[in-house]
């Protein structure tokens, strides 16, 4: 049964590096729900965070091939339950519609930031898990939403243990 995990591994910059993960996936006709490259708690590396959703069997492999074809340190997979995640989102309202209750009190019960307030439009901020950022876009859209943008899910995995503590045994 297919579900939905994220697979998180480090490497140092490497020229080619996306292009190679790209070619992985698309061979398999794997497609990204997410994916994101930042820079990590060990300098000069590097953590890629993708999103998938597919059996356990072909993300295991997945994984494997990962670690072994683009010559990472390693590739972790892990369910939803097993991770922290979260993603931002900016969203571009018009001012009017910004004024009304119903928007304020939606806007105050998403903990959303101002980021700029002008004449004609506000921009604000909200940090969320990607399902309740969806919701609040959907509602949104019917008060006039004139722009928004969804960043990459950034995760942590649950287990104490750390990459840094495997990294350091290399």
């Amino acid at each position: 049964m297919k579900e939905q995990f994220t697979l998180t591994f480090y490497t140092e910059d490497q020229m080619g590096l996306i292009n190679k993960t790209a070619v992985i996936f698309s061979r398999r006709k794997i497609s990204f729900e997410s994916f994101n490259i930042s820079s990590c708690e060990i300098n000069g590396m590097y953590r890629f965070t993708i999103v998938v959703i597919e059996t356990f069997e072909t993300v295991r492999n997945l994984a494997l091939q990962i670690e072994k074809i683009i010559d990472v340190y390693k590739c972790y997979f892990n369910t939803n339950a097993e991770i922290v995640h979260t993603q931002t989102s900016l969203f571009k309202l018009p001012t009017y519609e910004v004024t009304k209750d119903n928007v304020q009190e939606l806007l105050q019960k998403h903990n959303a930031t101002y980021k700029i307030l002008e004449r004609d439009y506000i921009i604000f901020e909200v940090t969320a898990e990607e399902t309740e950022i969806d919701l609040l876009t959907n509602i949104l859209i019917q008060n006039g939403l004139i722009e928004f943008v969804k960043s990459p899910r950034i995760a942590l995995i649950k287990s104490g243990k750390s990459f840094r503590e495997e990294f350091e045994g290399f």
